[in-house]
Order: C-alpha cells, then structure tokens, then sequence
C-alpha cells in the first residue's frame, strides 16, 4: 500500500468522542472484550504462572497513559521487562536493551500475549479495541511541544490496536511519533465499521508474523 494511502490527509478538525463514534461501537467493544476476555483465562493463568517462575516480581505492569480528552487513567500489561527498568521514574522508549527483557517477556511481547490484561481497560470504558494507541504522559507532554495537532489524537477512545500499529511499527523517535500521528488522525478522519474491521484481520497478520513485537 502506498505511503500517502496509508496516512491519507490530515484532518482539519475532529468531533468528540460522542459524535464520531455511534452506541455500537461500544456495545461491540464490550461484546468482543468479553469474548476475548473469557476465551484466553486459561492461557492467562499460565502466563501469569511462567512469569513468576521466570524472574522476581510482580506479574502485571501498571502504566498511566492518557485517554479521551487527555484523561489519565492505568492500563494493566503482563510484565515483559525486568522489576528495575524505569523504577526512576524515568519513561524509555519502547525500543529497549535485550537483557532489560524477560525470556518469558520476549515471547508475550512477540505474540502480544501481555497486552491481553488491556479487555479490561475496555470493559471500563477506558479504551476501545480499535482506536490511537494511548500514550505515556511524560511522552504526551513532549510530542505536544514537538508536533502540532498531537493532542487532537485524543479526540477519541485509545485502542488496544489501530491504523497506526497495523501500518507503522512502534518507535523510538519524535520523528516516528509524528508518522503515527499521521496514521491516527487519519482513522479519526475515515473511522467505519469497514476500517475497523480491516484494522483487526490486519492486527492477526501482525501478531502472526512477529511484525509487532516490541
């Protein structure tokens, strides 16, 4: 697919959250976060259970992010890195030193097993399935700075997957930054039943093939 089919225009202006996306989009949210949910318990345990047994700490990993309307609120991943990265206070990037990753992690992270524990930021209202992925505040505040229209991203629900991770992989720079923004702006400016449903068969062929491994 061609690079401007992909980013597409950016958008001039963005409607709330209420008026871009209709009821079903939530009673589908809900309806497939719950299906997941209750289908992959099983394969959770035994997560949780090999990451105990991997290396010391806890199972989850608890990450403010910004939402809707620049909204704060945690999202719950199995932990994939080792109990000491960021314990500073210092965000990294999500392009991280071997040995910071857990060989439980480096499996999670390939299948995007850890982000299953994110149903629940669903279920909560918090996220969508599909929307702009939501990003760290200590990094929202210097794309702000850095990128004009950075905080329109916000102008809608974050998804657990998108335009962007289907299109563009995670970055390490404010430069990548600005192409996913590219990508999230245009799914707020084209958002469909049809692009989301394109989006998730394109989320299994990324997960299948490894191509969004962090």
């Amino acid at each position: 697919m061609p690079k401007a089919a992909v980013l597409g225009p950016l958008p001039t202006s963005h409607r709330g959250q209420g008026g871009a996306f209709p009821h079903p989009k939530r009673v589908s949210d809900i309806m497939l976060a719950s299906t997941l949910l209750m289908a992959t318990l099983p394969l959770m345990f035994f997560v949780a259970l090999a990451i105990k047994c991997d290396s010391a700490g806890p199972v989850f990993y608890r990450q403010e992010r910004v939402g809707l309307r620049g909204r704060r609120f945690p999202v719950f991943t199995f932990r994939s890195i080792r109990a000491h990265v960021e314990a500073d206070g210092w965000p990294v990037w999500a392009e991280m030193p071997d040995h910071w990753v857990t060989r439980v992690g480096r499996f999670i992270r390939w299948t995007g097993i850890d982000e299953l524990p994110q149903r629940l930021d669903v279920l909560r209202g918090e996220m969508s399935i599909v929307g702009p992925r939501p990003e760290r505040p200590f990094f929202v505040e210097q794309f702000n700075k850095l990128i004009p229209s950075y905080d329109h991203r916000h102008a809608v629900l974050p998804g657990i997957t998108g335009w962007a991770q289907v299109n563009y992989p995670d970055g390490a720079s404010v430069e990548d930054a600005r192409e996913r923004l590219r990508c999230d702006l245009y799914y707020i400016a084209n958002h469909s039943f049809r692009l989301d449903l394109k989006i998730l068969l394109a989320t299994v062929r990324v997960v299948l093939s490894g191509k969004g491994a962090r």
